[in-house]
């Protein structure tokens, strides 16, 4: 079949030129139509209770997780000048596009009571401008005494002060974010400026905004370092600007078709899909070096171009193509997790890995077979004398000292099974930045003095029209909000309980002792108070904490970003709260938010990466049994591609790295390359056994020869190639990227070193006859396409005229 295949591509070699070129073109007009995604990533199922939960508090209350949060830390905040300015700064922000509502202590209201209308009056405290300090001591007096904001809005005993800005739904799941944001930004730096403060900028919708722009920006960079890192290595390794350039072209265009195909699947670039441009830089340039050096070798035997471009198809496609498939299998099997945005990154990379090796095998015989053969020069670094040196060593090892490496071996075995049992998993919203960067200092801000700023909502259904009106459930929604203030991770909750106090105060005349759930005795008048009341522009604020029959109500807290491992204990203790005050048959109670949320999908995430990982394993497996047809075989290839996981897990035990989303997309990645080298020495192996005529010695040493240079060259090529994500400044970019290069690397030497030792010890316990003669032919050494039958361009080389004709 693969020699119909390399006819095929010599004799078409224009054609096939043309259409994809074609091709290309239309997928780098469709390329310049991605999008960034600015929607929070679904990790769980549509069907999962906490998101059905999740969504249902949605249709009743509205959009949660949609506050941006400004605060400033200042001891003389209440100077004239400086607050007016504050003031003007939350109207100029509430006079932007997609800003709903901006609430500050310079934006609140009081309420009093009017005695002869028998009604509460909502007022703001301070007016638009301000005109002397005297009277901004008294209104800030009177401000700082109505406890409904201490902790919400001020921090007394820190001096900060927060702004909240609530960000309209249409604006916040849109591009149209971005310029909002840098409007804010620009409104709100001219402040900063002016007074020289230092502002703290958080709150869901903001961190999305910027890390999205972050991600656009690592992209390019490491589109461009991944091109220029392997541009270098492959100069070294062949000594050719010619060849760096046209493998820099194959995967050039691999990547223009990869962003291309994401428009077509209508997908949006995300912090995995935004890594696949350079992954596949980085996948695809093995394919080429292996089709390039096998090139070399074969003209070197024969100097004839054109045999030996055709024995490059014929001999390397097959198990190129196969170690494509496995590498693809490792992304692929991210497709069964329910995460949407591991499902996009899985169909993208494992189409387009596919994709990278066919414009390898379609381009790279039809681009040489243009150009003039390959002369002394270019045709060296075959006979490198540093890796025909170290290939010598491994020789040795494996002939002489297959004890040493047996106990080595078993040693990192050991050693890395007590490090996988220190691994931790957990996970933080935003511990994927460093923690320099301004996002992550700002989050801790917040968290320090004002309990931070992740959304956690408590949903009580009473079962009852008006049933969430009632003295008795406001009694309890006062208790468990007085339970759960016991935790510091979690701040005094918002809900009818503190209207219901805040009213109360009113009705006092505001004094702060007062500030208390209202008796059974006066519920009812300073309901009828309220019934007369005129709220104005603010009256739906009513409606975002109880439902339209008045039977299900809120509560919203704000948490810190503690972890995945802690939230869960915290839930557990949540819902113990829970169950304690509320009874089953009279109240349906859910605990719901974006913090919930997160914490529930990172650890089904997790579940589902480790399900993939197996798959991944199992697919592979039986890939590997189809072409060598001997489960045995099958068995020893699999072992020195463990090894290197477990060593890798072993590191992230040592070192404290947590098993994360993340973190777990190492162990398929790089199984899925690292099985290719391994699929590379079988291949020879079993052409070699032909050869020696059942010589398993010899064949395990001419395969090494054979195969050991280009492992080296691609294991380095992938090494620096993933190498270069360490300089993200997201954290799981820089752990996926360090974590692979080194599962890679150990890879190699383990399919160096240890395959070659368990096919020597075991012989002809593994190495039997379905072996030999498996259901899939890897290639066939004595098979060649007829030149006569060849149709392709006239040879003008003299040279190569000669080599024909001999």
């Amino acid at each position: 079949m693969w020699n119909r295949i390399a006819g095929v591509i010599l004799r078409n070699r224009i054609l096939l030129l043309v259409l994809v070129g074609l091709m290309t073109i239309f997928m780098g007009y469709k390329a310049q139509f991605v999008e960034m995604s600015y929607h929070n990533a679904a990790l769980l199922p549509s069907d999962d209770i906490a998101s059905i939960d999740y969504e249902e508090f949605h249709n009743t209350f509205g959009q949660e997780g949609n506050v941006m949060f400004f605060g400033v830390q200042d001891s003389n905040f209440y100077e004239l000048d400086k607050f007016n300015d504050w003031i003007a700064l939350g109207n100029d922000l509430k006079k932007l596009d997609g800003i709903d509502a901006v609430v500050s202590i310079a934006h609140t209201y009081n309420i009093t009571k009017n005695k002869a209308d028998k009604k509460f009056e909502f007022e703001t405290i301070f007016p638009k401008k301000l005109k002397s300090q005297q009277e901004l001591d008294s209104l800030a007096k009177v401000a700082e005494s109505l406890p409904f904001y201490h902790g919400s809005l001020i921090n007394q005993d820190s001096h900060t002060f927060l702004m909240g800005v609530t960000v309209n739904a249409r604006i916040i799941n849109s591009k149209a974010r971005e310029p909002m944001v840098a409007k804010v930004r620009e409104i709100t730096d001219h402040f900063t400026a002016k007074h020289k403060l230092k502002m703290h900028y958080s709150g869901l919708p903001y961190i999305r905004v910027v890390v999205a722009q972050m991600i656009k920006k690592e992209m390019n960079m490491f589109i461009l370092l991944s091109l220029l890192v392997t541009a270098i290595i492959l100069f070294m390794f062949f000594r050719s600007f010619k060849v760096v350039f046209f493998c820099m072209l194959v995967v050039g265009l691999s990547v223009i078709w990869a962003v291309g195909s994401m428009v077509l699947f209508e997908y949006k670039i995300t912090l995995l899909t935004a890594m696949l441009p350079p992954l596949l830089v980085v996948i695809g340039i093995p394919n080429s070096v292996f089709l390039i050096n096998k090139y070399h070798g074969e003209y070197i035997l024969h100097r004839n171009k054109i045999k030996a471009l055709q024995r490059v198809v014929s001999k390397i496609g097959n198990a190129t193509f196969l170690t494509n498939l496995t590498t693809a299998s490792g992304f692929a099997t991210f497709i069964i997790t329910s995460s949407q945005i591991l499902k996009e990154f899985g169909v993208v990379a494992a189409l387009n890995i596919m994709v990278v090796f066919f414009l390898s095998l379609i381009l790279i015989p039809i681009i040489f077979s243009f150009i003039n053969p390959p002369d002394n020069k270019a045709t060296q670094h075959l006979e490198n004398k540093l890796t025909v040196w170290f290939v010598g060593r491994l020789e040795k090892i494996v002939l002489n000292h297959r004890a040493i490496v047996y106990a080595v071996a078993i040693t990192l075995l050991v050693l890395g099974g007590f490090g996988i049992s220190k691994i931790k998993s957990t996970g933080y919203m935003v511990d994927d930045l460093p923690h320099h960067n301004v996002i992550y200092q700002d989050l801790k801000f917040f968290e320090r003095n004002l309990d931070g700023i992740m959304p956690l909502e408590v949903v009580v259904e009473t079962k009852k029209k008006g049933g969430a009106l009632k003295l008795s459930t406001l009694r309890r929604i006062e208790k468990l909000n007085d339970s759960l203030m016991q935790y510091p991770d979690i701040s005094a909750s918002l809900s009818l309980v503190e209207g219901a106090k805040f009213a109360h105060q009113a009705y006092y005349n505001g004094k702060e002792k007062y500030y208390k759930m209202p008796s059974s005795n006066t519920r009812n008048v300073i309901l009828s108070y309220l019934a007369k009341a005129d709220t104005g522009e603010d009256s739906k604020v009513f409606e975002t904490f109880v439902d339209s029959t008045q039977s299900i109500t809120r509560m919203s807290f704000r948490m810190k970003d503690i972890g995945t491992t802690r939230m869960e204990e915290m839930e557990k203790k949540i819902l113990a709260h829970v169950d304690h005050i509320f009874p089953k048959d009279k109240y349906t109670v859910h605990v719901t938010g974006s913090s919930i949320i997160f914490f529930k999908g990172n650890k089904y995430l997790i579940k589902n990466l480790f399900l993939s990982l197996a798959l991944a394993i199992f697919l592979i497996a039986s890939f590997m049994a189809w072409m060598f047809s001997s489960k045995r075989m099958v068995v020893v290839a699999l072992i020195p591609n463990l090894v290197p996981l477990i060593i890798t897990a072993a590191l992230m035990g040592y070192f404290g790295i947590p098993i994360k989303a993340s973190t777990i997309l190492v162990f398929s990645i790089a199984f899925g390359i690292s099985v290719d080298d391994t699929i590379h020495y079988l291949a020879k192996y079993r052409q070699e056994l032909k050869l020696t005529n059942w010589s398993i010695r010899s064949s395990v040493i001419l395969a090494l020869r054979e195969t050991g240079q280009s492992m080296m060259y691609t294991s380095i090529i992938l090494f620096f190639g993933f190498g270069i994500f360490a300089l993200s400044d997201f954290g799981g970019t820089v752990s996926l990227g360090v974590l692979v290069s080194v599962t890679l690397l150990s890879a190699m030497l383990s399919n160096l070193v240890l395959l070659p030792s368990l096919l020597l010890t075991l012989e002809k316990l593994i190495t039997n006859r379905s072996f030999k003669e498996p259901l899939l032919q890897i290639f066939d050494e004595e098979e060649d396409i007829e030149l006569d039958d060849l149709r392709i361009a006239p040879i003008t080389n003299k040279e190569e005229k000669e080599s024909l004709m001999n």
